[in-house]
Order: structure tokens, then sequence, then C-alpha cells
């Protein structure tokens, strides 16, 4: 099977900084994957570079086996790569349903054509699946910072993504919204293939089929929730001094 993303080699470097250090990593479609780290390990760079936010400083990144190293980031969200941020980058004066509207317009567009009808009902479809509909006529500012970062996932379900890369998507969910998420996740993984960054480990270990955990900008080790638990490698990166970035 050919990966929906595969990167070899793949580096950022900022100055003397080795925010990203020769990742060669490999995504399944259909796959939920986790990234775990200390902070400063390099997870948001390397998803960064994958999305197209930030350009490599060296190696090579390809979405079903063609070259996207040097695509920007527009045509990556067109090509089905969707990315939700660490900190919420919603339009705070707009209303939760013009939020996710943008969205939707967008993948319409893409298809050649942009009728009401759908996409009033792509905005109620995306708002319902976070659970939102009661919230679409609200100002998305005027929404508590957990539902914000709820609306971000919506919007990223607008556009009826490929991939849908979270980064802390759980960061400021009660324990309830959570439970919800995580159901949410595995509705989306039977369309589409999940990447997420998320420093929660029960979420990660009840979500993900595997878990890549990265230190120092490389990949320390990989596999199951099980063999992560059991690595001792791995441990002794979490119980270190936790690193900005």
């Amino acid at each position: 099977m050919t990966p929906l993303i595969e990167t070899r080699a793949l580096s950022r470097h900022f100055g003397g900084l080795k925010a990203v250090e020769a990742v060669d990593f490999t995504l399944q479609p259909g796959e939920i994957r986790a990234i775990i780290g200390p902070n400063g390990a390099g997870k948001t760079t390397f998803v960064s570079l994958i999305c197209g936010r930030i350009a490599p400083s060296s190696g090579s990144i390809a979405l079903d086996g063609n070259d996207i190293t040097r695509l920007p980031a527009h045509k990556r969200v067109l090509a089905g790569i969707a990315y939700t941020f660490q900190i919420t980058s919603i339009f705070p004066k707009l209303t939760v349903y013009d939020n996710v509207a943008l969205s939707v317009q967008r993948r319409l567009l893409k298809a050649g054509r942009v009728v009401a009808g759908e996409l009033d009902a792509g905005v109620a479809q995306a708002l319902a699946r976070v659970g939102l509909a009661d919230r679409a006529q609200t100002l998305a500012g005027n929404l508590a910072y957990g539902h914000q970062r709820l609306l971000e996932v919506a919007m990223g379900l607008a556009l009826e993504p490929r991939l849908l890369i979270l980064d802390e998507p759980t960061q400021g969910l009660s324990d309830g919204e959570i439970e919800g998420f995580i159901a949410l996740v595995r509705e989306i993984a039977k369309e589409a293939t999940v990447l997420l960054i998320e420093h929660n480990m029960p979420v990660v270990m009840q979500l993900a089929q595997k878990i890549t955990v990265m230190n120092f900008g490389r990949v320390l080790a990989e596999g199951s929730a099980e063999e992560i638990r059991a690595n001792a490698a791995v441990q002794e990166a979490y119980l270190g001094t936790g690193r900005d970035g």
C-alpha cells in the first residue's frame, strides 16, 4: 500500500537549532497516529512541515507517492491536508456559522460549484459533529476556549480532508467533552486519516493505533500503545526536564 504521507530525512534548522532532524516517517491511509514527546521535541515543527506552513531545510515529503516538498500550504489544503493549530486560528469577529462556511466554500469551489443549499448543509453537518450546532450564530470570539478548539476541528472537517492534523485538540476541553472528542475522532477515522499531537496520554492510549515519540527533533521510538508504555527510552525522555517550543 502506498503511504498517504511519507517523509525522508526531513529536517528543519533554525540557525543552530535542529528543530527537526532527519526524520523518516510513514503514515498509512485510514490510520490514527499520535505524535508525542516532551515540550520542544519538534512535534509542531514536524507537522508544520507536512502541511506546508514552514519549508524544510532538507529532506522530502510525499503525498500518495507524489513529492509535495515545495508545494505551497494552500495547495496542500486543496490536496486534502487540513491542520488545526496548537493556538486557535478562528476568526473571532465572525459567527461560528461563518467560520465553518469559509471552509465549506473552499471545498465547494474546488469542486467547481457553490450552491446555497450545499453550503448550509455542509456547515450544519460539521457543527453537529463537534456539538456546536446550537452556537451557530454566536460570535466565535465569545466561545469558551474549549469550544473554540472544537470550532477549529469543525472548520477542518468541513474541508472533507483526506488527512486531518490535530495539534493539542483536547486542550481546554472538559472531561465530558474529551469523551465526546474521542468518539468523534473514531468516526472521522472511518473517512480520513488522523494525525494528532497530544499531551493527554489517556487520550493517546485510547485512540492511537500507532504512536511516534519525538525527542530533540528526532524519532525516539514508534510502536503500539503497549510497546511505547514499556519503552525505557521513552520513559526516560518524559522524566527529563521539559523544554519550551
